[in-house]
């Protein structure tokens, strides 16, 4: 989102879910559809960063400023793939 100043990549693949099914589809700035993407990114360039607990336990992520995403691209090792898709109801 162009108002947010970090990229919040989450670490498990249910916290992601319930992001993608339970926010993103009822946000319309989302265009009522969630994804959950997965992707590795190299150990050195994530050791720069702490991992973040918001809410429980099981809400793990990193916080990327917007300026480093670039260089998290170049980081990115192998391919991304779509794990999940989500479509909420448009009204």
């Amino acid at each position: 989102m162009p108002e947010q100043p970090i990229f919040y990549p989450v670490l498990t693949e249910e916290y992601a879910t319930k992001i993608a099914r339970d926010w993103n589809t009822k946000d319309e700035r989302s265009g009522f559809v969630g994804y959950v993407l997965r992707f590795r990114v190299r150990t050195e360039f994530l050791d720069q960063y702490d991992v973040h607990i918001v809410g429980s336990s099981g809400h793990r992520e990193y916080w990327i400023p917007v300026g480093s995403l670039q260089e998290l691209n170049a980081n990115i090792a192998g391919n991304i793939e779509i794990v999940s898709e989500f479509h909420g109801v448009v009204k």
